[in-house]
């Protein structure tokens, strides 16, 4: 399965609509601390906001409201996968992206046949405190070597600067999130990130 090289983060559907007509064609959801009504609305406002441009919708954690919602795609974390229904998600059709960070993590998420895997983070990040150290990019190599068809995500620290050194070591997508929020220009950002993921 090919996917989009670029693959955005955002906290809020106001990212999402910001942001996606730019170009982005694949695009993760990952609302944190927010009440679950709040949540419902965010996904119904960012999937309406994809659909119009024709535009892959990812959401984070909350694979209930994924299910009800009819959304497409979910990304679960590892401590996620412990108390998820995996029978009730690929019932409901949804494609999985799932996060790990080690070798064990990494034969876990296999071991449920994602749809992609995101290894992180890649470079040290400020998004949140990692117990992981970064893993550099000769792990992207060694891992998408290991793991045959499985897309290869790389997350974590990533910038437009260090995206081609994260594709030519072997990532089939790359994340990214403070990179873009943070940036005094988002949508010059979004820009050269879509260039750069040609």
């Amino acid at each position: 399965m090919s996917l989009p090289r670029f693959y955005p983060i955002f906290d809020s559907a106001d990212w999402i609509e910001r942001l996606v007509p730019l170009g982005i064609k694949l695009v993760q959801l990952r609302v944190k601390d927010r009440t679950l009504d709040e949540v419902r609305a965010e996904i119904r406002r960012a999937k309406t906001i994809c659909a119009a441009h024709d535009c892959q919708l990812v959401v984070n954690d909350y694979w209930q409201l994924a299910i009800e919602e009819g959304c497409a795609w979910l990304h679960l974390g590892q401590e996620d996968l412990d108390t998820a229904d995996l029978d009730a998600i690929r019932a409901a059709g949804l494609r999985l992206g799932l996060s790990t960070h080690d070798g064990p993590e990494r034969r876990r998420a296999l071991d449920h046949k994602p749809d992609y895997l995101a290894l992180g983070p890649v470079y040290p990040t400020i998004l949140k405190q990692m117990k992981w150290d970064p893993q550099g990019t000769e792990r992207l190599t060694r891992w998408k070597s290991e793991m045959g068809d499985v897309p290869l995500v790389a997350i974590g620290g990533m910038s437009v600067e260090r995206a081609p050194g994260a594709f030519a070591a072997g990532a089939d997508v790359v994340s990214a999130v403070t990179d873009i929020t943070l940036n005094p220009d988002p949508e010059a950002r979004v820009r050269a990130w879509l260039e750069v993921a040609k």
